[in-house]
């Protein structure tokens, strides 16, 4: 019953896709791009459900049912392809290729789901949704901030089929993007280079696991061919749906990844060049407002629920308390060389070595002979398709950001290589290479020249994929901390919040589940856990500004450094008049700069809590205190950690007559004790923060002494799986 499960709910989606999109394209294009189309509508309308909160299977059922009613009644049934034909020679072989590699992928999609990313995020978001029947408002996870309209189709899966169900609709888009490239070959006269070209990249292993998983890259690139189609057919004949097909698919590209988003600048200037002739403006409107209706829905959720219409990214340009900006520039960094040492190292990578999520394969080596398929203009236009959608690559270099410029660049090769390199007419050539393609990628011959590391298929699961045998045993040996999940459901209570510094399958939990590096509310409490653990983080650093008695409106400490990634923190921020320290009044203002947020935890009297810059020291930065009235003083002191070695700071006040002047050019730097204590108060404010378990990893800082001292932290080891700990904050 499982299994049918699955299968319903892969194809009732892909089905009231392909009808939505049949409804709207009306047979210009074919079958697998009206399924594109379509699910660019499905995913709009499963967001409109989620934001009224009526998302429940009952509702995607009526939907859908209406959706396929609508298509059996107009009577739009899909056409066959026109055009080119291949040889039959090359037709029998190519189809025992696609053959071969659909078994492989088709149980690898029903098995249960164990990708990385989707068991983490992808339908862990989704099954959140799931539960509450919409979306919710989630501030601790910086991935429920991207655009998702591919999770809305697989939330309109997993409400059937769940997690096996959401992976077989992105399987779905990979044959889609595969009947696209052979379509295309076919129209525009080139059946052999479109046939090789998709196989090409549909035996490719980072395609295929990919494709087989709860991501999102193989859809994106699917769509970004669908939307190069349709652009081809409303070239040849315009017409008004066709714009709004367009329109509609370029946004979706957008709601897929951040990254698609210059699908739309690609669209409108397709349009506007090609109705230059005529009120092109008109057209190009038709475009961008379809376009919108796809887009702007996930950046209103964003400016409305994170103050930032683009979040995770541009945090300098939408400040927000949910993501800082060193954590940004960090994550992006990082992105741009992942562990290489210099970027000549990535055509291997991406290729054969499969260090940097995956291989394409070797013979995607051969990429420069697209540059000989210029001489045609299927090939210029091509090639112009694979530098935009390959454009912000170096971004992220990670493989699977790859895929999208794939078909084109295979195109190009396959066109190449059946016209300026073909010998009589027969794509020799390119058949050889394909054959090579498709042996070189098959799981078996992969591990021969890989990195044992590289993410790819293995084997063909058709037991599990069939659930002849249950599914625990497969997720416990190919979903990484699976094990953890079933701990954490077996001895926490249904709403219990657990921290933790490494990622787990979200996906299989119910809980919810806070993740370090994934949000700045997260990683000030990864501080306050470390800040008893790491003397550098204990705050034992006193910075005195002494300065002649006088009154005063205001001070200021200043930031004055530059060129380093620390973060400026201060636990304490305590003024002075003689012995005495000024007591806190109501009236008192206290401001911080870039970084306003939780500065008030630099006045609340308590040693483990601190204020943190979100950016790295800039000179500018500053925290200020705004008395309302004169007071008098003679030094202010600041209590912190050590862990900031290239601050410089600088004290200045405000007299009665509201001038700014230097107190105190730098700071007296001493030393005090460690303060008792510490362990517990970490873990009651914890507590205080709504964390109710600390998950550690024997690999995660501080976890040995944690497990030798949970005593005096007021922790009790709930369950530990293989190398991870539970501890219950008491």
């Amino acid at each position: 019953m499982e299994a049918l499960s699955i299968l319903f709910g892969a194809v009732f989606t892909a089905a009231v896709a392909y009808a939505l999109g049949a409804l709207l394209v009306r047979g210009d294009a074919p079958a697998p791009v009206e399924f594109v189309t379509g699910s660019a509508i499905l995913s709009a309308v499963v967001f409109a459900l989620a934001a009224l909160r009526l998302a429940y299977p009952a509702a995607f059922l009526l939907a859908g049912g209406a959706a396929l009613g609508l298509y059996l009644r107009s009577g739009r049934w899909p056409r066959p392809d026109r055009g080119d034909r291949l040889p039959a020679w090359l037709r029998w072989t190519l189809g025992a290729g696609f053959a071969a590699y659909f078994v492989l992928y088709l149980a690898n999609a029903m098995a249960p789901e164990a990708s990385p990313d989707g068991a983490a995020y992808h339908l862990g978001l989704v099954s959140r949704y799931f539960r509450v029947h919409g979306f919710e408002r989630i501030t601790t996870n910086l991935y429920a901030s991207l655009s998702q309209g591919m999770e809305m189709l697989f939330w309109f899966a997993f409400a059937f089929g769940r997690h096996s169900a959401a992976a077989m609709v992105h399987f779905a888009f990979l044959l889609a993007l595969a009947w696209s490239m052979v379509s295309y070959g076919r129209r525009t006269g080139f059946a052999a280079a479109g046939a090789c070209a998709a196989l090409l990249v549909f035996a490719s292993p980072a395609v295929g696991i990919d494709g087989i998983s709860a991501y999102n890259d193989v859809a994106l690139a699917a769509v970004a061919f669908a939307l190069f189609y349709l652009l081809q057919v409303w070239a040849e004949t315009p017409r008004p749906r066709l714009l709004v097909a367009i329109g509609l698919v370029a946004g979706f590209a957008y709601a897929i990844k951040y990254t698609g988003g210059l699908a739309v600048p690609y669209a409108l200037g397709f349009v506007a060049w090609h109705a230059r002739r005529r009120r092109w403006w008109r057209e190009a409107g038709v475009v961008a407002l379809a376009a919108a209706a796809m887009i702007v829905p996930w950046m209103a959720k964003n400016w409305i629920w994170v103050d930032n219409p683009v979040a995770p990214f541009w945090n300098s340009v939408f400040p927000n308390p949910y993501v800082m900006v060193s954590f940004e520039k960090e994550y992006r960094q990082y992105l741009e060389l992942y562990d290489l040492k210099s970027r000549w190292q990535i055509p291997m990578q991406v290729t054969t070595r499969g260090l940097l999520s995956g291989l394409l394969g070797p013979v995607f080596l051969l990429a420069p002979v697209a540059l000989l398929s210029l001489r045609r203009r299927e090939g210029r236009q091509l090639l112009l398709a694979a530098l935009v959608f390959g454009g912000m690559y170096f971004g992220n270099i990670g493989t699977r950001f790859l895929i999208p410029p794939l078909p084109f660049v295979a195109l190009a090769m396959m066109l190449a290589m059946t016209t300026t390199l073909a010998v009589t007419g027969v794509p020799a050539l390119a058949f050889a290479v394909v054959a090579l393609h498709a042996v070189l990628s098959w799981p078996s011959v992969v591990p021969r020249y890989c990195d044992p590391g590289a993410w790819r298929l293995a084997r063909i699961p058709w037991k599990q994929a069939l659930r002849l045998v249950p599914a625990e045993a497969y997720l416990e040996e190919r979903c990484t901390h699976y094990g953890v999940d079933r701990l954490i459901e077996r001895v926490t209570a249904p709403g219990s919040t657990i921290f933790t510094f490494t990622p787990i399958p979200e996906a299989y939990t119910s809980r919810r589940i806070l993740v370090a590096y994934q949000s700045a509310e997260n990683k000030v409490s990864g501080a306050l856990l470390w800040t008893p653990l790491v003397p550098e983080f204990a705050p034992t650093w006193r910075l005195r500004f002494p300065f002649p008695r006088q009154p005063l409106l205001a001070l200021r400490v200043v930031q004055t450094a530059s060129g380093s990634r620390d973060l400026w923190n201060i636990h304490e921020f305590r003024i002075w008049d003689g012995a005495s320290e000024l007591a806190r009044a109501a009236r008192w203002r206290i401001a911080a700069h870039p970084y306003p947020w939780g500065i008030q935890q630099a006045f609340d009297n308590s040693l483990l809590t601190f204020w943190l810059c979100g950016e790295w020291i800039r000179p500018g930065q500053f925290v200020a205190v705004d008395f309302g009235a004169p007071e008098n003083a003679d030094a202010v002191v600041l209590e912190t950690a050590p862990n900031q070695w290239g601050v410089k700071l600088k004290l200045e006040g405000r007299d009665p007559e509201g001038r700014w002047k230097l107190l105190s050019p730098a700071p007296q730097a001493g030393d005090a004790p460690r303060p008792l204590g510490l362990r517990r108060a970490a873990a009651e404010e914890l507590k205080r923060r709504g964390i109710d378990y600390i998950l550690m990893f024997d690999s995660d800082l501080g976890a040995g002494e944690i497990a030798r001292t949970a005593d005096a932290w007021g922790l009790r080891l709930a369950g530990e799986y293989r190398q991870a700990k539970l501890y219950k904050i008491l």
